[in-house]
């Protein structure tokens, strides 16, 4: 564990919190809503800081953004079982949105794997808006019990970020990470250099 530095224990801190989340919403149903939303924002913090600490301390190399986005996605996981163990009616109600999300998800890596044999890994700009929206969504949906307009834009900008990501990996020549859009797959098919806005590198 020496060799380890804040960005990874804010990675691990956000791993471990997905199981807090699922035991406190199996043990304490309707009690848990706060103390989850408040996991959820703390959760989100590490995500945005792992980045930022990363590349201050020159260490965002490929194996720390494949651990990242890995994490990030068994954290959301965590986030929606919590929401369908506490509302699963709700959750019933708006199950043609959760699939669509679940079948792109798995569309996404299913089509990674067979080209590249890794997982994906892109940090896209839209993934990123994606996440704004799903933090919006699961506030409304496990703190308020309200899912609505937030849910239904989560659902779409969700699809549309799926696309740009299963766009990203069939453009792309070879495996690589954080691609910010098809648009730069497409740059680096291509061979035409550009730079990449650090904020949404990470």
């Amino acid at each position: 564990m020496k060799h380890l530095k804040l960005p990874h224990y804010l990675i691990l801190f956000r791993l471990v919190l997905a199981p807090i989340i699922i035991t406190l919403a199996l043990l304490l149903k309707n009690e848990s809503r706060m103390a989850i939303v408040i996991l959820m924002y703390l959760g989100l913090f590490s995500d945005i800081f792992d980045g930022i600490i990363a590349r201050k301390q020159n260490i965002s190399t490929e194996k720390l953004r494949r651990w990242d986005s890995q994490v990030d996605l068994v954290f959301w996981i965590a986030i929606a079982l919590a929401t369908w163990i506490i509302s699963p009616s709700l959750i019933k109600t708006n199950r043609i949105g959760l699939l669509a999300i679940i079948v792109m998800e798995i569309l996404c890596y299913l089509i990674s794997f067979l080209k590249f044999g890794k997982e994906t890994c892109t940090h896209a700009f839209l993934s990123k808006m994606w996440g704004i929206t799903l933090l919006i969504s699961f506030t409304c949906l496990i703190g308020f019990n309200y899912a609505g307009l937030p849910f239904k834009t989560s659902v779409i900008l969700g699809i549309i970020s799926q696309m740009d990501v299963i766009l990203i990996i069939l453009i792309l020549p070879k495996w690589t990470h954080d691609i910010p859009s098809s648009y730069h797959a497409y740059l680096i098919r291509k061979n035409i250099p550009f730079k990449k806005n650090k904020l949404f590198n990470g």
